[in-house]
């Protein structure tokens, strides 16, 4: 068993020990490795998918700027421009929200004529159970849904635009859940934000393989990752005593957005699709035997996002 295999299976891959380790074995990127390609980041403005536009707009990409704070938006632009030289633009929407992923989708179908990368990034862990405007559950709508919609109104554009990639930004947290088809909204007992949410991560990487399954031969190749213990807004709001032990730990947004770029952008990854990464390495999607899923909840799951959807 080699270092990185006990790191992984010892949890110590997930912190910043873990990427500095395996840093030592990363190669550098082309400095131009994404020169006239369009990047699509959502949740943007901070963190690990603020740290991803970043990186992305570093190695060429035209990249546009997705997050719900116009505020947050244009200050990201603004910032993101100035640290890469790049062309990057906003946009601002709700992704919890249908109606606003629908009119995202429409304006990035009319506005950008090719689309290379789109990162599912945005997400949130909400210790309480809420609904939003639309009566959906939070959760499962920013950190599933929203992903669901916004992906399928986009991909005739990813396929014009081909070879390109989908990269959805999972957690290590789903390796302890199983998807519930029959329940995707937490309404049935006790609401545990923690567990919602690592359903809703575990939805994802589900999801990955099937888009790979049904884009194969189209040029679009379909890859989810986790950036494993980060120090983001998130993690220090959604699991504060988590953050308050682990802060040493964790690691910075740049390691956690490293497997983001390095999926955008890499020839290896280009050459293959369906795939579960983390630190620029695949990984496997469970670890115990009661988290998987059978054929036909994965078949639910499909068909009930797709309704969800009203496609």
């Amino acid at each position: 068993m080699d270092l990185d295999t006990v790191l992984d299976r010892t949890l110590a891959g997930y912190t910043r020990v873990g990427s500095a380790i395996r840093r030592r074995a990363w190669e550098c990127l082309p400095a131009e490795a994404l020169a006239g390609s369009t990047a699509v980041v959502t949740g943007s403005t901070r963190g690990i998918g603020r740290a991803a536009a970043e990186g992305m707009a570093a190695l060429g990409a035209r990249v546009v700027v997705v997050a719900r704070n116009p505020m947050r938006v244009a200050a990201a632009v603004d910032e993101i421009t100035a640290s890469t030289g790049a062309d990057v633009r906003g946009e601002v929407a709700d992704l919890s929200l249908m109606a606003e992923v629908r009119a995202l989708a429409d304006r990035l179908m009319g506005a950008e004529p090719r689309i290379d990368l789109l990162v599912n990034n945005a997400g949130a862990l909400f210790p309480e159970r809420a609904l939003t405007d639309e009566g959906i559950e939070r959760t499962f709508a920013l950190d599933l849904l929203g992903h669901y919609v916004l992906t399928e109104a986009l991909v005739p554009r990813l396929v014009e635009s081909a070879p390109a990639r989908i990269i959805n930004v999972t957690s290590g947290g789903m390796y302890t859940q199983r998807i519930s088809t029959s329940d995707l909204e937490a309404e049935r007992g006790a609401y545990d934000g923690r567990k919602q949410y690592a359903r809703m991560k575990r939805g994802q990487v589900i999801l990955s393989e099937e888009w790979a399954k049904r884009l194969e031969g189209t040029g679009v190749v379909v890859h989810a990752m986790h950036p494993g213990w980060v120090d983001t807004p998130g993690v220090e709001s959604g699991i504060p005593l988590f953050h308050r032990v682990m802060k040493p730990l964790l690691r910075k947004v740049d390691d956690g957005a490293d497997t983001i770029v390095w999926l955008g952008a890499s020839d290896e990854a280009g050459a293959t699709t369906g795939a579960f990464w983390h630190d620029r390495r695949e990984r496997p999607t469970h670890r115990i035997d009661r988290t998987r899923e059978t054929t036909e909840q994965r078949e639910r799951l499909m068909a009930e996002l797709a309704r969800y959807a009203g496609l």
